[in-house]
């Protein structure tokens, strides 16, 4: 089975295949009944092709990979927070990792004053490696586990 989220095959697969199974036969039955939960039921293409609409709203599309999700953060605007303002954790904090966003910014400041720079240095290295990895898609998900839009 995949992911609803991002499309990736789960490897835990064998266990929720007859839940899928059974979810499927309850989908089918539901569409027939009401078109107002047709739009959250799972629709299997001929074509391979699986589409999914989960609780977030995103449409998620094995081999597109479409992303609609209204609450999805732009990986551009994350990556480029990354590359200029990493040293303070800005791009953390417009992903929601708020904990390690202090962490940075806390470094980069005190452990600035203490060590003359260099810790403001370090953490500015450690935020553009973070500012590449989420534009070159390393770092795909906010923390809430929704995939960021292109």
């Amino acid at each position: 089975m995949f992911c609803k989220m991002c499309g990736k095959r789960n490897s835990r697969w064998k266990k929720n295949y007859v839940m899928n199974v059974l979810q499927k036969a309850q989908n089918v039955t539901a569409t027939e009944t009401t078109a107002n939960n047709a739009a959250q039921n799972q629709t299997v293409n001929n074509n391979q092709n699986t589409t999914y609409s989960n609780p977030q709203n995103a449409t998620v599309i094995n081999n597109g990979q479409v992303n609609n999700n209204p609450q999805a953060k732009s990986k551009l605007c994350a990556g480029l927070l990354g590359i200029f303002l990493g040293a303070f954790g800005i791009h953390n904090f417009y992903l929601g990792y708020t904990t390690k966003a202090v962490v940075q910014l806390l470094v980069s400041i005190i452990g600035g004053l203490i060590t003359c720079g260099i810790a403001t240095v370090a953490i500015e290295i450690w935020g553009l490696v973070e500012g590449i990895m989420i534009l070159t898609g390393s770092i795909a998900t906010d923390a809430n586990g929704v995939p960021l839009k292109d």
